[in-house]
C-alpha cells in the first residue's frame, strides 16, 4: 500500500502566533473555498508543491519537540479538510506522543460532520481544537487571539483546551517574520495585522 502523503506548501518549526503555547505549524497546499482577501493566496490553488509522506512529517514535528519544546502542532492552509485522511494519520500519531493538535478550517464544524466522510471524522477525531468557518475579510476579529474574523469560532474537541474555549485568549495578536535557510522571507500570524503589512 502506497504511504498517505500530504502536500506541503509551507512549515515552522516552532511558533507561538498560530495557537496556544509553542508549536509547530503546517500550512497545506489547496483551498475550494476561495475566501476573498485570503492571508495565503499563494496556497489555494490545488497544485503540486512539497509531496511528503506522514512518517517523515512526524518526524520533524517530533525532532522540533525535542529541540524547541513544542506543545502541539496546528493545520493551516489552504484547507486540511483537503487533505483529511493524511493529516488524521500525522495526528494520531504526534497525539500519541502528548502533543496537542489544533486545526484551522474554513468550513464549520456541522458541515464537516455531516459529510460522512471516514478522513474527515477521523481528522476530527484527533483534533483538541478546532477555528471553524470561511474567512469574512469585512468582519475582522480584533479581540480574540489566532482568529481571524467574527464568525469564526474557536471549539475545544477534548478535555485538552476546554478552558481555553470558556475564556478565549485576548491578548495582543502577533505576527512572525523570519528568513528561511533558502532565502525566502515567511510571515505568519494575525491576518489583521498581515494586511497591514500589505500581505492581503
Amino acid at each position: 500500500m502506497d504511504k498517505l502523503q500530504i502536500n506541503v506548501a509551507t512549515y515552522v518549526e516552532a511558533t507561538e502566533a498560530e495557537g496556544p503555547g509553542k508549536r509547530f505549524a503546517l500550512w497545506v497546499q489547496g483551498c475550494p473555498l476561495r475566501c476573498p482577501e485570503c492571508c495565503n493566496p499563494e496556497m489555494l490553488e490545488f497544485e503540486d508543491r512539497d509531496w511528503t509522506d506522514v512518517d517523515t512529517v512526524a518526524a520533524w514535528v517530533l525532532a522540533s519537540a525535542d529541540k524547541n519544546g513544542i506543545e502541539g502542532v496546528s493545520f493551516l492552509g489552504g484547507e486540511p479538510f483537503s487533505q483529511a485522511a493524511a493529516l488524521g494519520a500525522l495526528a494520531a500519531q504526534v497525539r500519541a506522543h502528548g502533543l496537542t493538535v489544533m486545526v484551522y478550517t474554513g468550513f464549520t464544524l456541522e458541515s464537516l460532520r455531516k459529510r460522512g466522510d471516514a478522513g474527515v471524522d477521523d481528522l476530527l477525531s484527533q483534533t483538541d481544537l478546532l477555528v471553524d468557518g470561511p474567512f469574512v475579510a469585512s468582519r475582522p476579529d480584533r479581540e480574540r487571539r489566532w482568529i481571524g474574523s467574527l464568525n469564526q469560532r474557536g471549539l475545544a474537541l477534548t478535555e485538552a483546551y476546554q478552558d481555553l474555549a470558556q475564556d478565549w485568549d485576548k491578548s495582543p495578536d502577533t505576527v512572525e517574520v523570519r528568513i528561511t535557510k533558502d532565502g525566502r522571507l515567511l510571515v505568519n500570524g494575525s491576518p489583521y495585522l498581515l494586511s497591514k503589512l500589505g500581505r492581503m
